[in-house]
């Protein structure tokens, strides 16, 4: 079955360059299109797509708030959200992912990157570079708890194992990455990391990557 897309943007000229782009593929189709956030949360609730392709800064309601009710424990149906930004370091990036964003795309980026975005978000996995998770934690860390909390009784839920592969998630490393810094391979590391984000209750290692530092386990600019 075709991935079914809304295109949230205040620009019609993006979503029809958007549309163009995403209805050339097989697997994918275009069932709508918004100009605000809320337009956004009607179409999500009429038309029921796999996923919200949704810019940030937007008349009414702005795509952070839209993301948050999209995704949160009310929300209307199965849609993941994929947030468009100009810059790669918005100052809102990082509250749509906490809002439960499944990762974020530059209004730039190459065609295939924005098609196979798409993609992976549609199947569970969160589209977000690891050198941009880093660099987005690390420059918007005054957002985030301080860490001098005790550490949250979840976190002792997770094997040893487990912590260091979340550090290096937080760290933002691969798969590839996090297996060649463990000796391990690669299938090893993602049943640790299904299991720390099943133990967490956490959607994706975007999540896990925010919860590490929220936690006090990560501190910005350290290791």
């Amino acid at each position: 079955m075709a991935i079914r897309v809304l295109l949230v943007d205040d620009q019609p000229l993006l979503r029809t360059g958007f549309r163009m782009i995403l209805e050339a593929e097989q697997d994918i189709a275009v069932v709508g299109e918004a100009g605000d956030g809320l337009q956004a949360l009607d179409q999500v609730r009429a038309l029921q797509p796999d996923v919200v392709l949704m810019d940030i800064r937007m008349p009414r309601m702005d795509g952070v708030e839209a993301t948050r009710r999209i995704t949160g424990p009310a929300k209307d149906g199965p849609a993941k959200v994929l947030v468009l930004t100009t810059f790669d370091l918005d100052e809102y990036v990082v509250e749509a992912l906490r809002a439960g964003a499944s990762g974020f795309l530059l209004k730039d980026a190459p065609a295939g990157e924005l098609v196979q975005a798409i993609r992976v978000v549609a199947a569970g996995e969160a589209m977000l570079a690891p050198s941009i998770t880093r660099r987005l934690l690390d420059k918007y860390a005054g957002k985030l708890p301080s860490g001098e909390d005790p550490v949250p009784d979840t976190l002792h839920q997770l094997t040893e194992r487990e912590v260091e592969v979340l550090k290096l998630v937080a760290r933002g490393l691969s798969n590839a990455e996090i297996a060649a810094d463990l000796f391990v391979s690669e299938t090893t590391v993602k049943t640790h990391v299904g299991h720390v984000l099943t133990k967490l209750g956490l959607r994706d290692r975007v999540q896990a990557a925010v919860y590490a530092y929220e936690s006090g386990l990560v501190r910005p600019g350290n290791p």
